[in-house]
């Protein structure tokens, strides 16, 4: 009957039926507009929910004069809104974390749990903190802070985001402590990969390329810390030190530990109406002194600038002094300061590894006798010259000598891809992994 249809010619429609031609259309158009469709969704109620979501967007107007193919173009722009702020959203950094404190309690079985690291200057746990592998570190409090405070300083620490910091999540406060919370990083401390306490001759960082690499990373994170945090004034570490600095495994990329430590646990008192400046600024406004005795206990020896161990006043340059230090030991393998003892004279004397830097960089080819013998002489000695005399800079006594971190950064990440054309063209491979489990 179709076929036989099909093949007559097709005759003018009659006025009665363009009328009833008519009739469906509008019926369809009003069915559209006042009542909910069940055609695609099922379900009036999944109708009327989609209506809400695509008016909750902005991208579709309700009108009472809607028509099928305007809410189809109008559900592609939809789509394409809420793809756009999902992924949006992903990229932006997770909101600072006030745990309670009786949920750090639970993660820590009550603080029974096994110390995370016995070398660390205060007690650590690692734990899960909702649903996330994290590093719970105990801290005191070295001032009061008010609640406004520590919260405007959390939320901007916590909304740091660098390849070379391990990421504070958030905090909790119970009586004159704070317990910060960090996500934990698969690797070892700097320290222990340059000098493994068990094996004096062995070590993870057994190149140059490995070496240089991990001195870019923390250059490039500090100048992060000091630059960009996105704060009228810029933060301070004052932690810097081998013992602070994760390589992960298996990349072997430094990650600075206990960023915002120093700030939010009072280490460091901002005045709002100070300005940036020098070091009588800093004492006279930017930061205020503390007792000596307390500030004494704060560095580390080796890695405090001299003008620290006179006030107890950190500043960006102190911490540039503390990477200088972290540089000569990434070189010579040495410890930052020793005590040995003394054959001829008896007793002990004091070694420094700036002190030997120092005679390094004055005797003419005395750098290769310097650097660390592991590295079995593969290296760039010219680069090796030059990363030495960065060092030296920023371990001036002067602090006013001392370069910025922007200076430093730029500097060090000049001389890895001058060690990276050199490993090129002698064959050395970059992109080997190892593990840091003992043997």
């Amino acid at each position: 009957m179709r076929l036989f249809s099909m093949c007559m010619p097709k005759r003018s429609n009659t006025k009665e039926e363009e009328e009833e031609e008519k009739k469906p259309q509008s019926s369809i158009e009003r069915t559209s507009s006042n009542q909910p469709s069940t055609k695609n969704s099922g379900t009036p109620e999944a109708s009327r929910k989609a209506s809400l979501d695509l008016t909750a967007t902005g991208a579709y107007n309700s009108t009472t004069n809607g028509s099928s193919f305007n809410l189809k173009d109008s559900w592609k722009s939809s789509a394409s809104s809420v793809n756009s702020l999902s992924s949006l959203r992903g990229q932006l950094p997770e909101t600072a974390h006030f745990y309670e404190f009786s949920e750090i309690r639970a993660a820590t079985n009550n603080f029974l749990a096994k110390k995370f690291s016995s070398s660390s200057s205060s007690a650590s746990w690692r734990c899960a903190v909702r649903g996330n592998d994290v590093v719970v570190f105990q801290r005191k409090f070295r001032r009061q802070i008010n609640a406004e405070e520590l919260r405007d300083r959390l939320s901007l620490i916590c909304k740091m985001h660098h390849s070379s910091l391990i990421k504070l999540r958030g905090a909790s406060v119970s009586g004159n402590y704070i317990y910060l919370v960090y996500d934990y990083v698969h690797g070892a401390s700097l320290v222990d990969c340059i000098r493994n306490p068990k094996n004096p001759n062995f070590t993870v960082l057994s190149n140059w390329m490995s070496r240089i690499q991990i001195a870019t990373d923390i250059a490039h994170g500090l100048d992060y810390i000091h630059h960009s945090t996105g704060s009228n004034s810029n933060f301070i570490h004052n932690h810097i030190k081998s013992s602070s600095i994760i390589v992960s495994e298996p990349s072997l990329n430094a990650k600075i530990c206990h960023v915002g430590t120093a700030e939010l646990c009072g280490e460091i008192n901002r005045e709002e109406e100070a300005q940036s400046g020098g070091e009588e600024e800093a004492q006279s406004g930017r930061y205020r002194r503390h007792d000596s005795r307390v500030m004494k206990f704060e560095g580390t020896r080796g890695y405090m600038a001299p003008e620290f161990q006179e006030n107890g006043v950190p500043t960006e340059k102190t911490d540039v002094y503390a990477l200088g230090v972290v540089i000569l030991e990434l070189l010579s393998g040495k410890e930052a300061l020793k005590y040995e003892v003394d054959e001829e004279g008896g007793g002990y004397r004091r070694v420094s590894v700036i002190e030997t830097a120092r005679e390094a960089a004055e005797e003419e080819g005395r750098v290769r006798w310097w650097v660390d013998k592991r590295l079995k002489d593969s290296y760039p000695v010219e680069v090796a010259g030059r990363v030495l005399r960065v060092g030296l800079e920023c371990v001036e006594e002067d602090p006013e000598r001392r370069p910025d971190m922007t200076w430093v950064a730029g500097r060090v990440s000049k001389l890895y891809l001058e060690s990276k054309t050199w490993a090129e063209k002698m064959g050395v491979p970059t992109d080997f992994t190892v593990t840091l489990v003992p043997r």
